[in-house]
């Protein structure tokens, strides 16, 4: 298998595994460096040794292992700090008894000699794939991916036995708890209601989910919040160190009186998180305008999440929102992957079964009322499906509902895109009056300057056009974006 798709399936498969070590063990940190060390193993042999039958059960059973020796670790260092302070009457007046031992020592004792053990080696006959690796110990594990994780069930599945602290706990039917399906299932979802915890601010639980299961990078997520790297970067750090303070902050939130209870107050934040991943998928930095792993990743986890939730609006109308919004991704580039713009996209190459599905879906989410973001932004997008033209555009309708919208969750945007559908509806000058109230809140975004270039265009104001679409090009990370506003602005001095 090539490097390069040795690095996608690594990628898609992080949240999975961080989902498991994560509710197994509930400590983010140790997690997080315990997977790191799994993904920089399979990216060394894999190459080499070909990849393993079970490649997600081999990256659990590595970072298990990472995790044990740790926890191993720790407990030794306690028993000696223990031992010392016994020898040392001083110390031991000094030395407050910590809870976590008896936790540590029954973890260790009760539920780990299983998993430390080392598998048997596999037959070479069966195709099976060995790796040594060596833990804090010394000791020297082989990891067999034919078989499936210690505490897995016997059906072979790669999911854990439940830890003592998701013990009890139980969440909606199909994102974990007591679901008797849960083993067959990825943990990604439930880990994103995990890490959209109350004790989190809603877009520090956004941000730490986008970065730590999500896949994104800082920077993009700065991107999409619309703030500095440093100031991401500072604002994910806070939010794990809350959580850290947290007891048992990974534990399954509690139904309430046949509700969902905690899961509900937590829906907002994950929904948000499917939208920024599909949003980072559809326009991306860098030298692809798609990075369709995202956008195809958050695509089945918004159905994932319609199955357990059909009649809730929002969620409804966010998927419906993903699945139009891709429909047209085959026409948003061109042969060389150059940016092709709403306006001059050959319609024909729009996926019609995609089109039908979210219309159907969108339409099902307004029937109680438009009262939701995704809801409002999914009929938009329905609109712009169902006109077989650009003329053919119900702009009118589209600008009611970006007022809609504005009222619902105002944000510079939202307002954006209602400037361009208000140039549609009332002439250009109209929506650049309405960018004027920008300038602040979209001070160094790329797509502010992008927006007036169009609208002075429009307009027939080439020389402004010209100024504010080499000014977009600076400012955008996209290299087909950046090609795409060259480019407007070389035909305009043509002209």
């Amino acid at each position: 298998m090539p490097d390069t798709a040795i690095e996608d399936l690594l990628r898609d498969l992080a949240p999975q595994v961080l989902g498991v070590l994560i509710r197994r063990y509930g400590d983010f940190d140790a997690a997080e460096d315990a997977l790191q060390e799994a993904m920089l193993m399979a990216a060394t042999h894999w190459p080499v040794d070909g990849l393993p039958d079970n490649p997600r059960g081999w990256l659990i059973s590595v970072g298990q292992r990472r995790l044990i020796d740790a926890i191993r670790a720790d407990a030794a260092r306690r028993n000696r700090e223990a031992v010392n302070a016994i020898r040392d009457p001083e110390r031991l007046c000094a030395a407050a008894p910590d809870p976590a031992d008896a936790v540590i020592a029954a973890l260790t004792d009760a539920d780990l000699p299983s998993l430390a053990s080392p598998p048997d080696r596999p037959n070479s006959a069966t195709g099976g794939t060995r790796c040594a690796t060596a833990g804090n110990s010394g000791r020297a594990d082989s990891v067999q991916p034919n078989r499936s994780d210690a505490g897995a069930s016997p059906s072979g599945s790669d999911h854990p036995r439940p830890a003592a602290a998701t013990t009890g706990r139980s969440g909606p039917a199909g994102l974990g708890g007591t679901d008797p399906d849960a083993e067959e299932r990825d943990d990604t979802l439930t880990l994103f209601f995990l890490c959209c915890h109350p004790a989190l601010s809603p877009a520090s639980a956004i941000a730490l989910t986008l970065r730590a299961v999500g896949g994104l990078t800082t920077e993009e997520i700065a991107r999409a919040f619309l703030v500095p790297e440093k100031t991401m970067a500072q604002r994910i750090t806070r939010a794990k160190k809350r959580l850290a303070a947290e007891e048992r902050p990974f534990t399954m939130p509690m139904e309430s009186l046949g509700q969902r209870g905690e899961w509900n107050d937590r829906l907002d934040s994950v929904l948000r998180v499917l939208y920024l991943i599909y949003t980072e998928g559809h326009t991306s930095g860098g030298e692809r305008l798609h990075r369709v792993d995202l956008s195809n990743e958050a695509i089945r986890l918004a159905r994932a999440l319609y199955r357990v939730l059909p009649d809730n609006p929002e969620v409804t109308g966010l998927l419906a929102l993903l699945l139009l919004t891709d429909a047209r991704r085959a026409a948003r580039t061109g042969t060389r992957g150059e940016l092709i713009p709403l306006a001059e996209q050959d319609r024909g190459l729009w996926d019609r079964e995609l089109i039908i599905e979210g219309v159907r879906l969108a339409t099902a989410s307004v029937r109680s009322g438009l009262i939701g973001p995704y809801q409002i932004q999914a009929a938009i997008a329905a609109l712009h499906s169902q006109a077989l033209r650009p003329e053919d555009t119900d702009w009118p309708r589209i600008l009611l509902l970006y007022n809609a919208l504005e009222r619902e969750s105002p944000n510079p945007m939202v307002t954006l895109n209602r400037a361009v559908a208000t140039a549609m509806v009332h002439g250009p000058q109209a929506g650049l009056d309405l960018t004027d109230t920008l300038d602040e809140s979209l001070a160094g975004n790329h797509r502010l300057p992008a927006v007036r270039g169009h609208l002075h265009e429009m307009a027939g104001d080439y020389e402004e056009a010209i100024a504010h679409y080499t000014a977009a090009a600076q400012l955008t990370t996209s290299l087909p974006e950046r090609n795409y506003l060259i480019l407007r602005a070389a035909r305009l001095r043509r002209a």
